[in-house]
């Protein structure tokens, strides 16, 4: 049986890890596009289940870091897509050694994400999302 020695997580890793998860949906709240670049790996990819209106087919439906630091950029531009205090509500599931799955729950939707520790830096390189209401998608 293998033996794994892997390096404790400290207070330090928690409080990062959470941070990455916020800035992820606080750039959309902001309109702040560096907030999101700062923490998602240049190759984060967003996926989602999504139904074709006409077929009614669920197929799989992905975004990447380009157009997500668009959307930071231009999603809330108006002010008027999330309430005056929205949910943000953080849930580390789990940490081992330079991975972490976080649970957000926002207003209108959750992400499961995948942060890794690069170079001593967490970053945000999976997130599985969908609506509350799954009829929306």
């Amino acid at each position: 049986m293998a033996v794994f020695h892997a390096s404790a997580q400290t207070p330090k890793d928690s409080i990062e890890i959470k941070q990455v998860a916020l800035d992820y949906i606080e750039s959309q709240h902001d309109v702040n596009p560096e907030q999101f670049e700062r923490a998602a790996h240049p190759r984060m990819v967003k996926r989602t289940f999504w139904t074709n209106k006409q077929t009614q087919k669920e197929y799989l439906r992905e975004t990447f870091t380009d157009a997500m630091v668009l959307l930071a950029e231009t999603y809330n531009i108006n002010g008027d897509k999330f309430p005056e205090n929205p949910k943000k509500e953080v849930v580390i599931l789990d940490i081992f050694d330079k991975t972490a799955s976080v649970k957000l729950i926002a207003d209108d939707w959750i992400d499961y994400m995948h942060i890794v520790k690069l170079n001593g830096k967490w970053q945000l390189v999976n997130v599985l999302w969908q609506f509350k209401d799954a009829t929306a998608h």
